[in-house]
């Protein structure tokens, strides 16, 4: 469904653009599109009151704190570049809410609920890379949480354009709104809309 209403208690919640992701060759979207759009965003509920989350993946030197399965090696002997865990430089501004996972979604094992709950967020517009995965998951977890779920499908991207589109067409409209990046700035600028 396309997206109709921004609650007076929203809050952005942007996935994994950090140093380390934020530089993949992603699609539709390249990467530096989605972190200008988030960013675009992330001025906006700023400029309105209302918060700003930014969540980064991050792991132990040695990885036995990530998340391991039959099909894939979280690690394996992989090493990070310096500060690839680093949110971008364009989303910080020490007004934000840092949360760190170290799964796909940014609920599970953090303390996103109760940052969000404690403000009374009812509502969250979701950004991110890569939509399939990390972006999906948090939203899958949003939504059994009972809040309102709306995703910006312009500020978000995958590493595969097929990826991103079975998100966005066959999971998304089942968990909430989608909207691009100006028809959320537009509701935004709703004069009824007052952080409460």
């Amino acid at each position: 469904m396309t997206v109709s209403t921004i609650d007076p208690n929203t809050a952005l919640v942007v996935i994994d653009l950090q140093k380390g992701i934020a530089t993949a060759p992603t699609q539709p979207h390249p990467a530096p599109e989605v972190v200008a759009r988030t960013a675009q965003l992330a001025d906006a509920f700023r400029a309105k009151g209302l918060p700003v989350v930014l969540v980064r993946v991050s792991f132990a030197d040695d990885f036995a704190d990530a998340l391991k399965s039959r099909t894939e090696h979280a690690g394996g002997g992989a090493t990070m570049s310096e500060g690839w865990d680093e949110v971008v430089d364009e989303l910080i501004t020490g007004q934000e809410i840092i949360v760190t996972k170290r799964n796909w979604g940014a609920f599970h094992g953090t303390d996103l609920d109760v940052q969000l709950r404690r403000r009374g967020i009812t509502q969250i517009v979701l950004t991110g890379i890569a939509t399939s995965i990390g972006v999906e998951s948090t939203a899958r977890s949003a939504y059994e949480h009972g809040y309102h779920v709306t995703l910006a499908t312009d500020a978000m991207a995958d590493l595969s354009e097929e990826n991103h589109n079975h998100s966005i067409t066959a999971i998304f409209p089942r968990l909430g709104e989608t909207g691009t990046t100006a028809e959320i700035l537009a509701l935004l600028e709703k004069p009824t809309l007052v952080a409460g």
